[in-house]
């Protein structure tokens, strides 16, 4: 019995750990206060700044044309990806597609900027930043996709191939419509990765061009203000909101198979 009030306290005191400072920042985004250092009154005028900030809307818009790029093209491969892992049982496929998954952010990052500026000597900007926001988020999608098809019978497929349909026929009215909400969860999921990147994003950049992420790093180096918690704010709810779709979407991508 005492084991398992420890085990609830240690859970709740980690959750809290997780969790309460980012209550602490939606908390703040609308205090009605220019130090942020304690709650003073309620205002949404933050947001209402945040809404006429030039620089902050610039940066929003490359952020989202960013990530609804990279996570096109990296739902599209990432699901040719893990259709090739479940099919074709290649040893050496499921480590290339995942090393991305598993590697460190910031290795990741430093390899792609050797790789653009050494290898390719292209110039850091927006087409550096899709390209390494669509390298990281190809696993992912893959990992989903396998997910879904693990769960599947066979015996469908071999039905369509029985009944005379060629593979692309079987692909686009069996496996296809089968897999779509995992697709679409890929797809969610990628955009939410590519957003909210920092560290491979703040090696890729170049100059010139800024996402949500970069701009918040560079307002609080000066000072965490009430207006660094309210764009902090929407991006978690964005974020949140994309990972709860996901999840409704391809929810034996989040849980262990039975």
């Amino acid at each position: 019995m005492r084991r398992g009030w420890a085990l609830w306290a240690f859970s709740l005191a980690v959750y809290a750990f997780l969790y309460v400072p980012l209550a602490v920042v939606v908390l703040f985004s609308f205090n009605d206060s220019e130090l942020n250092a304690q709650w003073v009154g309620f205002t949404t005028r933050w947001y209402a700044r945040l809404a006429g900030n030039a620089d902050m809307l610039a940066a929003a818009a490359n952020s989202i044309a960013i990530a609804l790029i990279a996570a096109t093209c990296a739902t599209v491969l990432g699901t040719l990806a893990g259709i090739a892992m479940q099919h074709y049982r290649v040893r050496a496929l499921p480590a290339l597609v995942l090393i991305p998954v598993a590697m460190p952010e910031i290795l990741l990052g430093v390899s792609l900027l050797l790789f653009f500026r050494q290898l390719l000597d292209l110039t850091l900007g927006f087409v550096s930043i899709v390209i390494a926001h669509i390298t990281f988020s190809i696993g992912f999608v893959a990992i989903i996709i396998r997910a879904r098809l693990e769960g599947m019978d066979e015996s469908i497929f071999e039905a369509a191939r029985d009944l005379g349909a060629t593979p692309w026929q079987t692909f686009r009215h069996v496996t296809l419509p089968l897999i779509m909400p995992g697709v679409a969860a890929g797809f969610l999921m990628s955009f939410t990765l590519s957003i909210d990147d920092f560290v491979i994003t703040f090696f890729t950049a170049g100059v010139g061009v800024s996402t949500l992420p970069l701009t918040i790093y560079s307002m609080i180096k000066v000072a965490v203000t009430p207006e660094v918690n309210a764009v902090s704010t929407v991006l978690m709810s964005v974020t949140l909101t994309m990972i709860f779709a996901a999840a409704r979407l391809a929810p034996e991508a989040v849980r262990r198979p039975r």
